[in-house]
């Protein structure tokens, strides 16, 4: 829940509509807070409104969310590929087109669906019943290497060693155009697109995000990348690449509106992932090969250059 008054800090938004004004506010698509308003959980000074209401300077808006619905998660038995195990943790190679955690309208199929079954349960608690020993995520359509928590104790050692950027992950990509430099730094913030809330961008007031990148291999069109995260923000590397004006292939997101579709999805791959094992203490570093959507876009572009 919460109350915004249409003064001091909000002031500029005197004579907006009020379901803009929420979607900025409260970092939800528009659709989502329309639906929102048409249910009843918005209020502007103590009345139901419509999601056309015009705010004005002095009104108060009461915003609520209905509780969320209770997901059974469940274990599935889904073929993946373990790269690493032990009692503490696991090192998985996800596929691409296979989501992290279930959410409503999928919540089957996924990366936990499959863990849960193959570690018959043992997980992590950490972050809920949703989300049982993920550490970090990558996208549904970005293939590579994630880190799993059996227990609560190796996932708050990973989880702080991402904080502390000890944690290093590498991944590969091929991006629209040729790079200015060979290598490079992008440092630039990171956060909720101002007017479609599903993206994110390059805000002045978002969290801090560094991407280091060295070209691997060059195209006519296209760069072939190697990446690595310094910070780990929602979709980093895809936004980052698009803010140098050089788009990760694929991505019809953030690249141009008739992107490739044969890629199914960004070109993205999380290569190598490099950590201080929480028990142990031994550093420990993984690499995965490319699969075969990624080489086989590279064979094709070398294969035009006359290189193969």
């Amino acid at each position: 829940m919460a109350e915004f008054q249409i003064e001091d800090a909000f002031a500029r938004y005197a004579g907006q509509r009020l379901d803009v004004f929420l979607a900025e506010v409260s970092e939800k698509t528009r659709s989502a807070v329309q639906k929102l308003i048409e249910e009843g959980f918005v209020t502007v000074n103590g009345k139901p409104v419509s999601k056309k209401e015009k705010l004005k300077e002095g009104d108060t808006v009461f915003f609520s969310e209905p509780p969320p619905k209770e997901l059974l998660v469940s274990g599935e038995n889904i073929p993946i590929e373990i790269v690493y195990e032990d009692e503490d943790l696991l090192v998985v190679n996800k596929p691409k087109g296979m989501v992290v955690h279930p959410a409503p309208g999928n919540e089957t199929g996924t990366l936990v669906n499959a863990l849960l079954y193959h570690c018959a349960g043992k997980l992590s608690s950490i972050n809920g019943v949703i989300r049982p020993g993920i550490v970090h995520r990558i996208d549904k359509d970005t293939s590579g290497l994630l880190l799993v928590a059996k227990t609560d104790f190796a996932h708050q050692s990973l989880s702080a060693q991402i904080q502390e950027h000890s944690c290093g992950r590498v991944y590969h990509t091929v991006v629209y155009g040729r790079l200015r430099d060979a290598s490079g730094e992008v440092k630039a913030p990171i956060g909720r697109h101002k007017t479609d809330r599903k993206k994110m961008a390059v805000v002045v007031n978002g969290k801090a995000a560094v991407t280091h990148y060295q070209v691997l291999e060059e195209f006519s069109g296209f760069s072939y990348l190697e990446c690595r995260l310094e910070t780990g923000r929602t979709h980093q590397i895809r936004v980052h690449m698009a803010y140098l004006g050089h788009p990760v292939a694929g991505d019809l997101v953030y690249g141009p509106k008739k992107g490739i579709t044969a890629l199914n999805g960004q070109c993205l791959h999380a290569k190598e992932i490099a950590f201080n094992h929480p028990r142990t203490g031994e550093r420990m570093t993984f690499s995965s090969p490319l699969p075969p959507y990624f080489s086989d876009f590279l064979q094709t572009l070398r294969r035009k250059e006359g290189r193969e």
